[in-house]
């Protein structure tokens, strides 16, 4: 690498950090212990999507321009999701989570950095299929207000819904996905019965503390995007947060190992990540 270039890289660097730390202070999102290289591709990328020459020019935008903020908050935070991802996770939650369910009087669930809400609509239809969504309630956190809006919408492409029926069926799903939705042109908004017992709200994992106890935490592809000292901070508040048996489904890429509540849990199913607290 020649001298300039890693010259440039140092700046930049510095830039980051600087535009991260201003980022927490006025506006209190903390990305600062985010996995160096992914926050600065991401970064990169939405400065030339801003079509700004500097990195310190960004900051100058982000801090200054709410618009601005919101594009950088959707840029950033990872929103790549779909309806029943991983159908064997949704087909072992069925067949090992939910006997388990049926023995509370009511379920807190809380599924954590649920993005645009296919998760959380992909759940929801799962607990109504074996008649334990109407003592559920689902509080669906995430950083941004603008994927919480979408998410509360409950409005997907339509060209979606192909790959989501066969994730559905995969999935265990008991009658016709589109029995679900209403198609509209391009796009399709699910019933608003699967929102009625989900509680959308701003969470940051990065900063804040728990808010309740739960029997059901999903925090799924969210931590593999965070450095070690904050997947330690967070795997700590998600424990404090679940209930003595309660169960933790974490995503097909992430692993309870090397994490410091990982003798605290059970296996459910090793290869879906689904864990019960049992210590």
């Amino acid at each position: 690498m020649s001298t300039p270039q890693r010259a440039t890289e140092k700046v930049e660097d510095i830039e980051i950090s600087l535009l991260l730390e201003g980022l927490y202070r006025v506006h209190g999102f903390d990305f600062r212990d985010y996995s160096r290289a992914s926050i600065k591709r991401r970064i990169l990328e939405l400065l030339r999507a801003e079509k700004l020459e500097t990195i310190s020019a960004f900051q100058d935008k982000i801090l200054h321009d709410n618009a601005c903020l919101e594009r950088f908050l959707l840029g950033v935070a990872v929103h790549a999701t779909s309806m029943f991802r991983d159908p064997s996770f949704y087909l072992t939650f069925r067949k090992r989570v939910v006997p388990l369910l049926r023995t509370y009087p009511t379920v807190q669930i809380w599924i954590a950095g649920c993005s645009t809400g296919e998760e959380v609509y992909s759940l929801a239809i799962l607990l109504e299929e074996e008649r334990l969504y109407g003592k559920c309630r689902i509080y669906a956190t995430d950083i941004s207000q603008a994927v919480l809006r979408r998410a509360r919408d409950g409005i997907f492409p339509l060209a979606a819904m192909r790959d989501y029926t066969t994730n559905y069926h995969q999935a265990g799903g008991a009658h016709e996905f589109s029995d679900y939705y209403t198609a509209q042109y391009d796009s399709v908004i699910f019933s608003s019965g699967l929102r009625k017992n989900v509680v959308f709200s701003e969470h940051n994992l990065a900063t804040d503390g728990s808010f309740n106890e739960f029997q059901v935490i999903l925090c799924r592809n969210v931590m593999i995007y965070f450095n070690r000292d904050l997947q330690a901070r967070v795997h700590n508040l998600l424990y404090d947060s679940l209930s003595m048996f309660g169960v933790f489904g974490l995503g097909n890429k992430e692993s309870l190992k090397f994490t410091p509540r990982a003798a605290f849990y059970e296996h459910l199913n090793e290869k879906d990540k689904l864990y019960r607290k049992v210590a």
